[in-house]
């Protein structure tokens, strides 16, 4: 039965394993399975990247320099932007963006390209994991029939199980290795496989569910259950705002509660690939059934408000100061998209310059996880935060409170501040115009 030749192959670290695309969640997991004793090629259509792999140099946060570079120097690990090697291995993961297009409907291109490579190339017995966040039914509606135009059949000729990554840049405690794996194979034989690789690889505990919709719909409600929670927090701070009570301490006092309450936070929007983005391809999906996710898409305009609601408090706060925004130095402090990471995927920060700059203010960023960026077609360079900075500012804005920022160094030299995140949550003494989000 090839299903038990397969496996025997896995469990002897004899398989060679693919990885497509080198990001966020491709190139971590590349490097845990070359860790594991695999022999790993990971692909990708950035020359950069690929370069850099093959050099040992690290790009990605949570990935261990150390372990890259042991991994690419043992021959463990080699990148290349050549499709054609798909053919050597014995497993690929598909780890390729699932972003909106303009009408914030999904655009599967990336995906339906990666798995027409591999239909070139497949070969009895090849195991393919989908991995990148889609809506329920891409595994089997739009990644199924491109390979079974090879003439294999799955669970017969090859395998195919949609195993979605849960990756969370920046987290000390859940990486890759460890956090557990939920898989669904289009066969029982599909998912055996599937698991059984994972399970080689990880730490965590690898769960099996029957098909893969109920993994692809169990990433979906994990981000959408995050983004409505967020939603409550934030639209909780707006009313808190306009009754005059600090919503923080609000927030404080309903932790103590042992049962029942989970914490969640308010800020200037939501940021990264997952949260703002997976809950549309539900929205996307749910029409298909005539089903209209009201809550789901409230949830998103709260979160989408945000962006404005700040840039009107910092209007306010400068016509406390007799000082219209359209002129006013505004420096924003973090442009990450959270704390102490490098990304600035979907960050609202983002989206506030934008909607500053349209107002007329003078932008000034600085972050120290970002030398520079570009927006509307202009370059930001991150500037070296000074007493000078600070105090030459109209207003600073905390965007991103990452936690190398010495905040009674902040609070001793700006004028006003306003803060987004509560990051000077724990300092005692200001002297500016202070307010929180």
């Amino acid at each position: 039965m090839i299903a038990e030749k397969v496996l025997e192959k896995i469990d002897r670290k004899e398989a060679v394993i693919g990885v497509v695309g080198l990001g966020y969640v491709g190139l971590p997991l590349a490097v845990e399975k070359a860790n594991a004793g695999y022999r790993v090629i990971g692909f990708d259509i950035q020359q950069k990247r690929v370069d850099m792999v093959n050099q040992g140099i690290n790009y990605i946060g949570d990935v261990v320099d150390e372990e890259l570079t042991r991994m690419v120097q043992t021959g463990q690990l080699r990148a290349t932007t050549n499709y054609s090697d798909i053919s050597e291995v014995d497993a690929v993961a598909i780890c390729v963006p699932t972003p909106l297009d303009q009408y914030q409907q999904p655009d599967t291109s990336y995906v339906e390209a990666s798995a027409r490579e591999i239909a070139k190339r497949i070969h009895p017995g090849m195991l393919v994991v989908l991995e990148s966040t889609t809506y329920p039914g891409t595994t089997e509606e739009v990644v199924l029939p491109i390979l079974e135009e090879s003439g294999l059949k799955v669970g017969e000729g090859f395998f195919l199980a949609f195993s979605p990554e849960r990756v969370d840049p920046g987290n000390k405690v859940y990486k890759t290795k460890n956090t557990p794996r939920v898989v669904g194979g289009v066969t029982k034989d599909c998912t055996r496989v599937a698991a059984a690789l994972y399970r080689n690889v990880l730490e965590g505990e690898v769960f099996e569910v029957s098909v893969p919709a109920v993994a692809e719909m169990e990433k979906i409600l994990e981000n959408t259950f995050r983004n409505i929670n967020i939603a409550l927090a934030n639209e909780m701070a707006i009313l808190c705002n306009k009754m005059g009570i600090d919503y923080w301490e609000v927030l404080e006092a309903a932790k103590t509660k042992p049962y029942g309450f989970m914490p969640f936070y308010p800020g200037p929007g939501l940021g990264g690939h997952c949260i703002p983005i997976d809950p549309y391809y539900l929205t996307w999906k749910a029409r298909e059934y005539k089903y209209h996710t009201r809550l789901i898409e409230l949830a998103g305009e709260i979160n989408n408000y945000m962006p404005d609601f700040v840039v009107e408090r910092t209007i306010q706060m400068l016509n406390r100061h007799g000082k219209p925004l359209k002129g006013s130095n505004v420096l924003l402090l973090g442009v990450t998209y959270k704390k102490d990471i490098d990304d600035i995927r979907e960050s609202p920060a983002i989206e506030v310059i934008h909607k500053l700059e349209k107002k007329g203010a003078r932008i000034w960023v600085n972050d120290p996880y970002i030398s520079s960026f570009q927006l509307n077609g202009r370059s930001y360079e991150s500037q070296t935060l000074t007493e000078e900075l600070l105090a030459s500012s109209d207003i600073v804005l905390i965007t991103t409170d990452h936690s190398v920022y010495d905040y009674q160094f902040i609070a001793n030299h700006a004028k006003v501040i306003f803060d987004t995140r509560n990051g000077m949550k724990n300092i005692q003494s200001i002297s500016a115009d202070y307010e929180k989000i």
